[in-house]
């Protein structure tokens, strides 16, 4: 089993920053993909942004240029720097660990992050 623990999360002003933690632990293999993903409410879970093991990111459209993902292996922990909040990215935010086919998949128990416009 691999326990997510998100921390960072709360309310910042339009234009600020926040950087989200995401420390995972138990039985965690060495070749996985590390994520943020995020809920609003009334809508569906989406990707932010995710990291490989081997340092390869991906980000969704309307995150890129202000969010940035990354990680330290040898803390088994994610990061997400989030720059220029707009009120839009309020949501909870969610860390995943996955390997890369899938077959083990874990979820965090999210963080919310507020912006106020």
């Amino acid at each position: 089993q691999v326990q997510l623990v998100e921390s960072g999360g709360g309310l910042v002003q339009a234009g600020g920053s926040l950087r989200l933690s995401c420390a995972a632990s138990g039985s965690i293999f060495s070749s996985n993909v590390m994520g943020w993903y995020r809920q609003a409410p009334g809508k569906q879970r989406e990707l932010v942004a995710t990291v490989t093991s081997g340092g390869s990111t991906n980000y969704a459209d309307s995150v890129k240029g202000r969010f940035t993902i990354s990680r330290d292996n040898a803390k088994n922990t994610a990061y997400l720097q989030m720059n220029s909040l707009k009120s839009e990215d309020t949501a909870v935010y969610y860390c995943n660990l996955r390997s890369p086919g899938y077959t083990m998949n874990y979820w965090g128990k999210g963080t919310l992050v507020t912006v106020s416009s």
